[in-house]
Parts: structure tokens; C-alpha cells; sequence
């Protein structure tokens, strides 16, 4: 049956200030947009139903970690964020407390950061060793990049001296080859929390299923997963036959040299494989990304136990990240890169282009992921081979001061994630949350706490857009994800869009409206055409922040 909702609906395309008088909802799909006597005149026998407020189409999360935030953001992990553990003294005592209270059972942690929790000591194995005792410690770095260990966490995880290093990953070792308790990139950094993942697997039932609706409560509708865990698909399964599902998941497998692609095919609307996530470099804040310039030598620096104008290195070479992408843009998928510094994306653009060329790739969507250090030029160039760039702006919002006062300096740190740049050179630009290291937000913020009014800021309007219509593209899913969308999406309850600010000073109006299916039919009020989040007062599309 067919349903036609009228009022003020903003379908934001093709831009965010047009308005339309309605819509007609289908089989849980809406069909048409347009004025309310065009849509009466086409679907003259559907049911009609008036709206006393204004809709707008649910938000994209590009790129985040759902499998995994779920599991860090629990009960099961001490939450040790700057966000909510400003204080390095109360990190270390949040420590001491957990390992008094786990009875000898193993401890988890996250968000470690000495560039924002100033005076943290150095976490190495000894200090770990002296703190926890036989109690297994990990430690997760708040950018997700490196972890540290205790002893009896190595042994607990099955590490010692001998264990080789992954290929594009490290432990670290003293002169003698002994572990010094921390592990970098990936490969390495499973290796060590693999203990805590099988621990959580009893209770995923019951923590992704809450963590998919807090992101439905913020406005999210689609997200993203670029480390998917192919375990969690019978979860996933069954909530999909319960129709449960709060929001529509499109996950990327995690490349591995030598990895052999999944069978393409899936067309479920609600979950499906999209791409491939690959690593170029590693994370700003731990010292491994591949710059032309190097660190400053400053006390946070030397507090990440970075020597004097330390350039950081890539993951792979350039024919490690040829050979390890080939076998998955060979069989079609999409490939999302994650790269942060100048030489890391040349390398990036320079492999991915030999590998475009050579199998004839058009409308191939490859993805940019961070883009921290990235110059006009090379977005310029990854706008010509047809990439898509999505930047992590919530680095400005919490680390701008530390980018330029700490890092980079004002030349280099000052232009990180140049959206600028970005839609100058013509992209279609998204933004994402990424992770777990900073309060979930419907819309992250671009600008730095010391200057809100950053030449870099993002207009309202494209702050919208780059979380709805330019993330579908990016998620081969213009139909399903965009303004034409599904129906089983979750319009979540009352509450502000944080986030959205007028003019950079206080929230904006936008209100969320929880609601509910009857009866099999699809309502805004009641259960809304899904990715519709039901609004008042919209904010102008001048707005900036």
C-alpha cells in the first residue's frame, strides 16, 4: 500500500535548502518526492497522511568501527578517554582501581593519551609490570594504533621475544630483543587484545545490538564498518530476522598481503560487504605516519619517545600495498585507503593509479581516508583518478592546539584535513567520527577549540550533505542510502542534534522524535520511512561553524 506524507520535507538534494510539499512511500521504500499535487496526481488511491513537522534524510557515518566500538565502549573495558578521564593522575589511579578490583581476572583499557592527558608516565612494560602485578593489563592508545602490555599480558596473548612481527606492524624491543610492552599498527595490536575479543563474544548480543541504537539515537542511519569482523554475521543475521536492525551496516574486510578477496554479491539493503580497508601509514599521535617533514622536538614529543626531527615511515612499501590491494580491485572491490601523511598518499595515489589503469577501472570509488597531511595538490590529483576523500575532523576539534603547537607547527598542522582544499579541488567531500576516542556525535565539528572561526570551517550546509547525499556515493549505495531510502531506520527520541551549532556559538534547534511501526504501515509520526529523521525549525544552510 502507498502512503503520501505532506508538509515540509527536505530531501537535500540537490541541494540542503530545497523543499518539497511530499513524499509517496511504497513497500517500505519512498518512491517519489515532489509537490503535493504532482504526488496525489500519481498515486491517486494512497492513503494521506499530514505532518505537523519537517523531515530530512538520516545521517551516513562513513567511516567508524561499529564491531569494535561496541566492545570498548562496554562495561567490559575501562574507559579511560581524555573526554572522560581528562587528568593523567586519574588515568593511573582508574588503573590501580581496576586491577585491585578484577580478582586476578585480566584488564582491558582504553584511550590512553599523553598529548592530552599531560604528565602520563611512560607505559612500558616495567611501569605496566610494577602496576598490575600477575594480573593481565592492556592498554589501548586512544587513536586505536598501538596498545601496551604487561607481562602476563604477553603470556596470556601467547608473545614473547620470538614472535615475529607481523608484516606492515611491530612490537617493540629493547637492545636485547626483550618486548618492551607495546605493539603498533594492526596485525600486532589484534595480537594482544585477541584475549579480550574472545572474552566479549558472549556478550555481543548484547552489546552491538545497544551500541547500533545509541547510533540510531543520534540521527545515524548507515554506517560504515571499516574492520568488520566476519564472526559477528550470525548476530547480525538475527537481528535481521527479528527486524531488529536500528541501522543499515556496510562493512569492509580488513586486507592482509597475500588476503584473497570474498566472493562478490549480496544485495541486502540493510547489511552488506561494500569494500576492502587498507592501511598506507599509522596514526599522528604515535609517531608513524609518512611525512616529507618531520616532528617538532618539543616535550610532547619526547614524551612519545620521538628523537629530534623524527619523520615517521609507511606500513608497506609501495609493491607491499601493490601486491596486497591487486587481488581486491582485480576482483571489483572498492578499495579505502587509510592515509594520513604527504608521502604516505603519494604512494597511495601512485599504486592505486597503476592499478586503475591496468584493469581499466572507471567507476571504481576508491577511498582517502583522513588525509591529515594533504596537500591542494594531491587532493587535486585524487580528484582526476576519481577518488572520494573523507576526512577525520574531530583531529582539529581535539588536537588542533597539539597539531600546530606540539607536532607539525602552524605550516603543516594548521592545514591538516584542509576541507578547503578538498571541495576546491572538486570532491565530494564526507566527514567521519572514525573510532571511540571522543564523544559520539551526529555531526562532528570542523574547527579547533581555540579558533571556531577556522578559514578551514565547513558551512552547515556541506557539514549535511557530507554525512548524507556525498556518503552514499562512497557506499555504492545512491538508492538505498541517499534521499530515496529504505523504511525500517529508527527515528530516535527527543533529543538536540549535538553538534549542529548556529554561527559556532550554541546548538541548534533540530529535535529527534523516537517513534513506532502499527499495523505494517509506515509512518513519520508513528515508525518513519527509514533514514528519515523527523525535525523542527531547520537551521540555515549559511550557517557555519
Amino acid at each position: 500500500m502507498t502512503t503520501v506524507f505532506t508538509g515540509r520535507i527536505r530531501p537535500f538534494a540537490p541541494s540542503t535548502d530545497i523543499e518539497v510539499e511530499a513524499m509517496a512511500v511504497d513497500d517500505a521504500t519512498i518512491v517519489a518526492v515532489g509537490s503535493a499535487e504532482e504526488i496525489r496526481r500519481t498515486y491517486p488511491d494512497a492513503k494521506m497522511v499530514a505532518l505537523d513537522g519537517w523531515v530530512m534524510p538520516g545521517l551516513i557515518e562513513p567511516h567508524g568501527h561499529p564491531g569494535f566500538a561496541a566492545i570498548l565502549l562496554s562495561d567490559l573495558v575501562v574507559d579511560l578517554r581524555p573526554v572522560v578521564v581528562p587528568r593523567a593522575e586519574d588515568v593511573v589511579a582508574a588503573l590501580r582501581t581496576a586491577v585491585a578490583e578484577a580478582d586476578g581476572e585480566p584488564v582491558f583499557a582504553n584511550g590512553w593519551d599523553s598529548l592530552l592527558q599531560r604528565g602520563l608516565p611512560d607505559p612500558d612494560i616495567r611501569f605496566l609490570d610494577d602496576l598490575a602485578g600477575r594480573v593481565p593489563l592492556v592498554v589501548i592508545h586512544n587513536s586505536g594504533h598501538s596498545v601496551y602490555f604487561n607481562t602476563a599480558a604477553a603470556l596470556a596473548a601467547g608473545i614473547d621475544r620470538t614472535t615475529p612481527d607481523p608484516v606492515g606492524a611491530s612490537f617493540g624491543r629493547d637492545a636485547e630483543g626483550e618486548l618492551t610492552g607495546v605493539a603498533l599498527e594492526a596485525a600486532a595490536v589484534e595480537m594482544v587484545v585477541a584475549p579480550m575479543l574472545a572474552t566479549a563474544q558472549e556478550h555481543l548480543p548484547r552489546i552491538l545490538p545497544a551500541h547500533l541504537r545509541d547510533l540510531a539515537a543520534r540521527g545515524i542511519t548507515t554506517v560504515s564498518d571499516l574492520s568488520w569482523n566476519r564472526g559477528l554475521d550470525p548476530l547480525i543475521d538475527a537481528l535481521r530476522a527479528k527486524g531488529a536492525m536500528p541501522v543499515r551496516l556496510r562493512w569492509y574486510e580488513m586486507s592482509r598481503p597475500g588476503g584473497m578477496p570474498s566472493a562478490r554479491g549480496g544485495g541486502d539493503a540493510f547489511f552488506r560487504q561494500t569494500g576492502v580497508k587498507t592501511w598506507s601509514d599509522g596514526s599522528p599521535w604515535v609517531g608513524n605516519i609518512a611525512t616529507s617533514f618531520p616532528y617538532l622536538d618539543t616535550p610532547a614529543t619526547r614524551a612519545l619517545g620521538l628523537e629530534p626531527h623524527h619523520i615517521g615511515r609507511a606500513n608497506y612499501t609501495s609493491d607491499e600495498l601493490s601486491a596486497i590491494a591487486e587481488s581486491y580491485a582485480a576482483a571489483g572491490w572498492q578499495l579505502a585507503c587509510h592515509a594520513h601523511g604527504d608521502r604516505a598518499i603519494d604512494a597511495t595515489l601512485d599504486v592505486y593509479a597503476q592499478i586503475i589503469a591496468r584493469h581499466g577501472l572507471t567507476d571504481h570509488r576508491f577511498r582517502l581516508e583522513h588525509c591529515g597531511a594533504m596537500t591542494p595538490a594531491q587532493f587535486e590529483r585524487a580528484a582526476s583518478l576519481g577518488f572520494t576523500v573523507s576526512l577525520f575532523v574531530d583531529h582539529i576539534t581535539y588536537w588542533g592546539e597539539v597539531l600546530v603547537d606540539d607536532l607539525f607547527g602552524p605550516e603543516h598542522g594548521g592545514a591538516w584535513a584542509d576541507a578547503g582544499a578538498a571541495f576546491a579541488a572538486g570532491h565530494r567531500v564526507t566527514f567521519h567520527n572514525d573510532g571511540v576516542g571522543h564523544p559520539r556525535r551526529a555531526l562532528p565539528q570542523h574547527g579547533s577549540r581555540r579558533d571556531p572561526h577556522h578559514p578551514q570551517r565547513v558551512s552547515h550546509a556541506r557539514r549535511l550533505t557530507g554525512h548524507q547525499g556525498s556518503g552514499a556515493p562512497r557506499a555504492h549505495g545512491e538508492r538505498g542510502l541517499a534521499a530515496v531510502q529504505r523504511a525500517r531506520g529508527w527515528c530516535p527520541r527527543p533529543r538536540p542534534l549535538r553538534g549542529l551549532h548556529r554561527g559556532g556559538s550554541r546548538p541548534g534547534h533540530g529535535v529527534l522524535r523516537r517513534t513506532r511501526r502499527d499495523a505494517g504501515e509506515v509512518h513519520v509520526r508513528g515508525r518513519c520511512a527509514s533514514g528519515l529523521t523527523r525535525c523542527h525549525r531547520p537551521s540555515s544552510s549559511t550557517d557555519s561553524v
